[in-house]
């Protein structure tokens, strides 16, 4: 595993637990996050309070992680898929989703987020 997956993961896994300072330390000054909907961000306590709304609890099944770049910058690609709950409680799983992170000089610069969560919302008729 790469330095640059290990700081993906960690970040991954500590905004998984709602932990966002940890999750913070991995960022640059400004990283700009750029999720379905072109829905911009950079700021960890609203990307929380989005998630919260939209899911009760939301965990990713990483399937394969891609690196390109030199040690001191790197785009890293996360595939897999999404399971958890919807806000009713009724679980889910299966929803695809990749994530493309950019990082320089050790810090996550860049999240860009792609996956099927809304199609899944209108099949269920809850929009």
């Amino acid at each position: 595993m790469t330095k640059h997956e290990r700081i993906v993961r960690a970040f991954l896994a500590a905004m998984e637990e709602g932990d966002l300072a940890t999750a913070a330390a991995y960022l640059a000054g400004q990283p700009e996050f750029v999720f379905p909907g072109n829905r911009r961000m950079n700021d960890l306590a609203a990307i929380d309070a989005a998630v919260g709304r939209r899911y009760r609890r939301i965990r990713k099944r990483i399937e394969m992680v891609d690196v390109a770049g030199s040690d001191a910058e790197a785009i890293v690609h996360v595939h897999g898929t999404l399971f958890g709950e919807w806000p009713d409680g009724t679980p889910f799983e299966g929803i695809r989703f990749i994530d493309r992170f950019r990082i320089e000089e050790g810090r996550i610069v860049s999240q860009m987020v792609w996956n099927d969560a809304g199609e899944a919302i209108l099949a269920r008729g809850k929009v």
